[in-house]
């Protein structure tokens, strides 16, 4: 636990002063949008985790509403492999741990994104 605490701190240490807006940052680019052009599930989110570090939701969620509405799933998936989630949470980590929730939520998101018409542009980063 206390290395996923140093690395999180680290991390929004590192999003707080650097802005992945601004052209010629060191922070890389999706690599899958560099090679296809398609946007992935995870695309936007470094622009997305920035924003949250300074407390703009919406431009976090402009960026990537996906990662937004999961932080909170994930968290208690970390509290429970940290020994750290009540008990009477358990049946919910039980749902947030079956892959294939994970797997059609991902996917989803990813082909969804990538439609060329509203309302699904409001998905793509940006």
């Amino acid at each position: 636990m206390a290395a996923v605490t140093v690395l999180g701190a680290g991390a929004v240490g590192v999003l707080r002063r650097i802005d992945p807006n601004v052209a010629g940052n060191p922070l890389p680019p999706c690599p899958l949008r560099a090679l296809t052009g398609l946007y992935c599930p995870g695309c936007g989110s470094t622009r997305c985790l920035h924003a949250l570090t300074q407390l703009d939701l919406a431009g976090a969620m402009a960026m990537n509403p996906l990662l937004v509405l999961s932080l909170l799933p994930l968290a208690v998936l970390v509290l429970h492999g940290a020994g750290l989630l009540p008990q009477r949470l358990l049946p919910l980590r039980n749902a947030l741990a079956a892959p294939k929730l994970w797997l059609v939520l991902l996917l989803g998101f990813a082909f969804l994104r990538n439609l060329p018409w509203a309302p699904f542009t409001l998905l793509a980063p940006g």
